[in-house]
This record gives C-alpha cells, sequence and structure tokens, in this order.
C-alpha cells in the first residue's frame, strides 16, 4: 500500500494534480468528469457514486460486471442528463479504423478475430471471454451496424481457474459469419481481424497497424493487393479526448452505455451456453464371413 501511495505522489508531482486515496476523495474535489479504471465489480457502485454528484462518467470495458448493473448505470446517467461512455479503446485504434473504412458501404460476408497471448497475473475474477473478447464482440457489432442473433461458444479451462480458452462463433441480424479465437495460452501476443466481403478481403493486424486488402479478383484467381493508410494516433489518448468532446458538447458518445450493454450481454451468453456433447456413435464390431 505504501509503495502505491508513493507511486501515487510521484505522478501527481510530476503532472501537477492532487493524488487520492479513494473514488470519495476525488468526487470530493468537485472534479466534472472522471474515468473508472477500476476493477470490474467496482465499476456500478463508483458511476452510480459520481452520477449522483453529477459528474460525467468513462468507465471501462466491460461496462459492469452484469448486464442490470450495466443497465442501472445507464439510466442513472439518463436521469442526471449526464454523459456515460465506454472505454471500448480498440475503436479507436488506427488499424480499426482503417478497416472500418475499407469496408464501409461493402457486402460483408465473415469476420475472424484473433485476441490472443500468455495468462495476465493481475486476472483472477474474469476470464477470457469477458476480458478479452467482449473487446472483439463489439467490434463485430460496430463493423457489420448490425446485433448478433446467434452465439455458438466453445470454453475451456485449461490452467486457469476460469475459462480460458474460447472459440465463438456468431452471427449477425445482417446474416454476417464471425468468429472469434481467443486464449491466455499463446506465449506471444497476437491481434488479427480479417474481413471477408463480396468485393474485397482485408486483413490488419492490431499490433503492428498494417492493414492489407485484397481486390479486383479475376476468374483466373489472380487479385490486387495494396497496403492501406494507417493513422498514428495513440488509442487511449484519442479515447480519452473523445470522451471530453461529448462532455464539451452534449453529443452522443463515441462509445454508448447501450453499445457497451449489448455486448457484455453476448459474452455472458457465451459464458452461460454450453454447446450440447453427443455422444459418439458406437461402431458395430467387424463381422467374419467364412469364404
Amino acid at each position: 500500500m505504501e509503495q502505491e501511495r508513493e507511486q501515487a505522489d510521484f505522478v501527481a508531482r510530476t503532472l501537477g494534480c492532487t493524488a487520492v486515496t479513494d473514488a470519495g476523495e476525488l468526487l470530493d474535489l468537485q472534479v466534472d468528469a472522471i474515468t473508472i479504471a477500476a476493477p470490474t465489480h467496482l465499476h456500478r457502485d463508483i458511476a452510480l457514486a459520481a452520477i449522483a454528484r453529477g459528474v460525467h462518467v468513462m468507465v471501462e470495458k466491460p461496462i459492469a460486471s452484469t448486464v442490470e448493473e450495466g443497465r442501472e448505470i445507464i439510466n442513472a446517467a439518463r436521469r442526471a442528463g449526464l454523459t456515460l461512455m465506454v472505454g471500448h479503446v480498440e475503436r479507436f485504434n488506427p488499424a480499426v479504423e482503417a478497416i472500418k473504412e475499407a469496408i464501409r458501404n461493402e457486402d460483408i460476408l465473415s469476420i475472424a478475430i484473433t485476441r490472443v497471448g500468455p495468462f495476465p497475473p493481475r486476472m483472477s475474477n474474469v476470464g477470457v471471454v469477458i476480458d478479452l473478447a467482449v473487446h472483439d464482440i463489439d467490434l463485430i457489432r460496430w463493423f457489420t451496424d448490425s446485433d448478433i442473433v446467434e452465439v455458438q461458444p466453445q470454453l475451456s479451462s485449461a490452467v486457469a481457474e476460469r475459462e480460458d480458452i474460447a472459440l465463438l462463433q456468431f452471427r449477425t441480424a445482417s446474416g454476417v459469419l464471425a468468429h472469434i479465437n481467443t486464449n491466455w495460452l499463446t506465449p506471444f501476443k497476437a491481434r488479427n481481424v480479417t474481413v471477408a466481403t463480396r468485393g474485397k478481403y482485408v486483413q490488419g493486424d492490431l499490433l503492428t497497424r498494417q492493414v492489407t486488402e485484397c481486390f479486383g479478383f479475376q476468374p483466373d484467381g489472380s487479385y490486387s493487393m495494396r497496403h492501406l493508410s494507417v493513422g498514428h494516433a495513440e488509442p487511449l489518448r484519442a479515447e480519452l479526448l473523445a470522451f471530453l468532446r461529448a462532455v464539451r458538447s452534449g453529443a452522443a458518445p463515441a462509445v454508448t452505455g447501450e453499445e457497451a450493454v449489448a455486448s457484455l450481454e453476448i459474452a455472458t451468453q457465451c459464458l452461460a451456453s454450453r454447446p450440447a456433447t453427443v455422444a459418439p456413435a458406437k461402431r458395430k464390431a467387424p463381422s467374419l464371413v467364412a469364404g
């Protein structure tokens, strides 16, 4: 605790701000807006306390531990007339923005997303679906501008207490097939997105921020390829600036509470749904036929 306090004091001196020990002390400073980056199970209580004090709120993903708690936050902010934004930071990744622009007005057929890496020691209260896959559930809904209507999850707990492997399949209301591969078993981080449309194939690496587009498909199997221009903005900074613009203008935030709850609801369905296990068919013993 003492080390954390020393770190907080160092940051406060460096940035010329005040260090506090809890959310109540922060709200006592009469701030106009806050970002909630606490563990998920604390989101609801901190958000409701801030809203009750007339403070605009940006809460990190997922919006809350449950869909019901998320809706409680939304309703409180709406009644108070305050801005509520949720930190689905991948939307502000320049590579994601380039993919979104490349598929604009395209007839999307399928989306495949890989988000894997090593087990994070800090993680204890959620598995890969809430920690990682919720990012990509949000991206699927954002890329397609459509709700997810079918969920087919395959989950496993290989080394962690909660699920650490998830293979998730979806169908959107617009008919797009989507797939998420996520785990905590890969010794390195990988963040890849591929989108197939009727006119092009787009693939992006969200870590290196390289996005490639294949197009002009010919009957002989040939096609053209080009690297797309990708910006250099730092996603977290861009996200915070978007929150401030929403607060100052009163306009709808880039990621609304309703969008965040919709993605959390799908993630929750993935955890609740377990495909039925079908017993393998019994093989008949080979018969011996006398010749």
